[in-house]
């Protein structure tokens, strides 16, 4: 066997081995370097995350909260792709270059997530801000903003990401503007509805947590989400309803939650044997309602006469309340009744309930005497 030794080759070897080792070096400290950085990026920002939450201001928390993910993956997106860029410049495998594109592609996708948290963020936190100062803000709105901000940012991205790979933006618009003649035709109720709850949200005949019925329709219930293709109602009996947005604009909605007042519409009939006392009880009637609290004297205020019934006298009590709560509607009307029972019945008369006078002749030669009878 021939145990001869090649100097020249060995120095060879060396060389070759020192190579490998200087590079698979650099690839160690710089994947050290990006999991060091992302590790002190984020206790640095769970200190200011402390820090920021201590104050009233809704813009920093969002900036941070949002900031945070993205950086740290931005920070190992940069430290990867910078290692396999000397990976595949020395062993010069064609796989390697596509890091470029890629890592390109991947800060459009972080820095697009990042507009997206700090958009649903700062949604968040204006909601909450308003509801812990006993603000009224207008979520239907906020929502609205929220959506046509995160739909754009995900289009832009988009757009982008095409013109990194190399396709022509304008060409992709191109043939957007003819195959959205196809999509239109494809799916008509999709885009009705889509401009529908576009309608809603430009318009605003109803926000979420109204009350809302139809009268064309068998719709009625608090609205719990208006989306972009369906609005979700609750009914009372706690059903939940899902109506499509392009129904608004073909149907009448009436929203009870925007109501001034409710009003109390009342007639009352009075015996026939009671006549003399009713110019007093309507006086007393009156003068109850324009002392009542809870009635709004600014409004309409009517207590008449209106007519002889078949069984009774009746008059009418027409006003409105302050409140437009139904369940202290409800407590204001029944108070109201019950005052006027009282003033009746302080007046020496009786609420009227149907009667039938009865003729009954006893024989052909006299007159028919009446009778009174209740059925």
């Amino acid at each position: 066997m021939d145990f001869s030794f090649d100097r020249q080759q060995f120095i060879d070897m060396l060389g070759h081995l020192s190579t490998n080792a200087s590079w698979i070096g650099q690839v160690f400290v710089v994947v050290f370097l990006a999991l060091l950085f992302a590790f002190i990026v984020k206790r640095f920002f769970k200190r200011l995350h402390r820090l920021f939450k201590t104050t009233d201001n809704i813009w920093d928390d969002a900036l941070i909260d949002s900031v945070s993910r993205p950086l740290r993956l931005f920070i190992w997106l940069q430290g990867i792709s910078f290692a396999a860029h000397i990976v595949g410049r020395e062993t010069g495998a064609p796989l390697f270059d596509a890091v470029g594109p890629l890592r390109d592609i991947g800060v459009i996708i972080l820095l697009g997530w990042f507009l997206v948290r700090l958009v649903t963020r700062i949604q968040r936190n204006m909601l909450f801000s308003a509801e812990k100062r006993g603000k009224k803000l207008d979520i239907t709105t906020v929502d609205a903003i929220g959506k046509l901000l995160r739909i754009s940012i995900f289009i832009t991205a988009g757009l982008v990401i095409l013109q990194t790979l190399g396709y022509s933006v304008s060409g992709v618009l191109a043939f957007g503007g003819i195959g959205g003649i196809a999509v239109g035709f494809a799916a008509k109720d999709l885009l009705a509805n889509f401009f529908g709850g576009l309608m809603i949200y430009l318009d605003r005949p109803f926000t979420v947590g109204d009350w809302v019925r139809s009268p064309d329709r068998e719709i009625e219930g608090t609205v719990e989400e208006i989306g972009w293709r369906l609005t979700r109602i609750r009914t009372f009996d706690k059903r939940p309803l899902y109506i499509p947005n392009a129904t608004f604009t073909s149907v009448a909605v009436e929203n009870p939650s925007r109501m001034t007042h409710r009003r109390i519409k009342e007639t009352i009939g009075i015996r026939y044997d009671d006549a003399g006392k009713v110019e007093g009880i309507l006086a007393d009637v009156r003068d109850m309602l324009q002392r009542h609290p809870e009635i709004d004297q600014s409004q309409t205020l009517m207590v008449n006469f209106t007519t002889f019934g078949p069984s009774s006298l009746e008059f009418f009590v027409y006003t409105f309340t302050r409140t437009t709560v139904w369940t202290e509607y409800h407590q204001v009307k029944e108070d109201v009744l019950l005052r006027i029972y009282h003033i009746i019945t302080a007046h020496g008369a009786e609420v009227a309930f149907p009667t039938q006078t009865l003729h009954i002749a006893t024989n052909a030669g006299n007159m028919p005497q009446p009778e009174h009878a209740t059925p």
